[in-house]
């Protein structure tokens, strides 16, 4: 099949939704299709144009098989509610002429990344005018996000631009999204269900294993062998609420066995940074390589998972597949009955979200329990390998494409 991709991120960028789409894209040329991928320079999590990429020039390049099309964007240095909206804009008006070009390719799918469902509109009238089918996959619901979370606020604003979506997504041939709770949220936009796919993110569980030797990257940065390590690792941006993570490291600062993590580049780092800066227990580590992960990953004895309240079953946070994957428990806040809570049922310890005291208490508890954390890493694993393996998640994908 032809396949015509739009999305806002795509590789190199090494998390979030570009990685899953550049890894989704190589696959699906590896497996025999032809795919062609509208994106837009990399830029995240820094929120900075990658070296050797520009922002306002329209480049073409191919990886793996793949041939990209990038698109001019306006990158905000410090992006709040109203420059990420201009942020999403500025991409959805400039891969509107490639996209119109594109209808001479004659792809059999068109398939469009959200966020940014800016761009859904021009997926959905170039897939009409070439005869395509025409599929939405939903990593984030961006729109609610927004407006639980108070980036957005006006009551009268969310009421038309969530009818609007509803009415956009509805003329979708298909609409996929990455948890079972977020399929429930589709049909609650009253997408009828035959149209809806599970599909969710992935892990490639032959490159994230759990190591039986020490991590290089503990050696690296010194950390002794008995310190506890509690690790966040992923994007610093304002929806993941790390403010949790780090009133935690406060209290627990004279506990000398205990050292937190935080790796990874975002809109809310330098902020953070600078108003902890005197925490002792807290190293701050720059986002690091894909060959380096598993070893980050391993550095851990306990994973952290913080999502400010209201998200949880919004977005179904992609670091969250690597972190099972390493065999190694999780502490996470959310909401009893939310995706993050199911999932980590068995795997890790749940607290509710802003409880800083037991998010707190969870983490003691655990260093201090090697036994339940060895139980708990190994249904970590499992569960990675049984809901999560790379290959039987991009096969019945490719089973779904076929069968439209």
């Amino acid at each position: 099949m032809r396949i015509l991709i739009v999305g806002i991120n795509y590789a190199p960028e090494l998390t979030g939704i570009g990685k899953y789409t550049g890894e989704m894209a190589e696959w699906l040329v590896a497996a025999g299709h032809e795919v062609r991928i509208v994106t837009a320079p990399p830029y995240y999590p820094e929120w900075r144009v990658a070296d050797g990429y520009a922002a306002w020039r329209y480049s073409r390049e191919v990886q793996a098989g793949v041939s990209i099309w990038r698109c001019p964007i306006w990158v905000p240095s410090r992006p709040s509610g109203l420059k990420r909206l201009l942020h999403l804009a500025s991409f959805a008006l400039s891969s509107l002429p490639v996209m119109v070009r594109q209808l001479f390719w004659q792809a059999d799918v068109i398939l469009a990344i959200e966020p940014p469902l800016f761009c859904a509109p021009a997926a959905w009238v170039c897939a009409r005018l070439s005869g395509a089918k025409a599929w939405l996959h939903v990593q984030d619901f961006e729109v609610d996000t927004a407006f639980e979370l108070g980036i957005l606020r006006a009551p009268w604003l969310r009421s038309i631009v969530s009818k609007l979506e509803s009415w956009l997504m509805r003329r979708f041939d298909r609409v996929s999204t990455i948890s079972p709770n977020m399929v429930r949220r589709l049909i609650q936009k009253k997408l009828a269900a035959e149209r809806t796919v599970l599909f969710t993110n992935w892990v490639d569980t032959d490159l994230i294993f759990p190591l039986t030797s020490s991590s290089s990257v503990r050696q690296q940065f010194d950390i002794p062998l008995n310190a506890m390590v509690a690790l966040y690792s992923g994007n610093m941006g304002e929806k993941q609420g790390l403010e949790i993570v780090l009133e935690a490291a406060t209290r627990l600062i004279c506990e000398q066995d205990i050292k937190f993590v935080l790796c990874g580049d975002g809109a809310a780092r330098q902020r953070l940074q600078q108003k902890y800066s005197d925490l002792s227990n807290v190293l701050w580590l720059p986002l690091q390589p894909l060959e380096r992960l598993n070893d980050l990953l391993n550095m851990a004895n306990i994973h952290l998972l913080p999502q400010r309240s209201g998200a949880e079953d919004l977005v179904m946070p992609s670091k969250l597949t690597g972190m099972l994957a390493s065999g190694r428990p999780v502490v996470a806040t959310a909401t009893a009955g939310s995706q993050i809570a199911e999932a980590l049922l068995g795997c890790g310890e749940v607290v509710e979200p802003d409880n800083i005291e037991h998010f707190t208490s969870a983490i003691v508890e655990l260093a201090r329990d090697d036994a339940r954390c060895a139980v708990l890493g190994a249904n970590a694993r499992e569960y990675a390998l049984r809901n999560w393996a790379r290959e039987s998640v991009l096969q019945e994908f490719d089973r779904q494409l076929k069968g439209l």
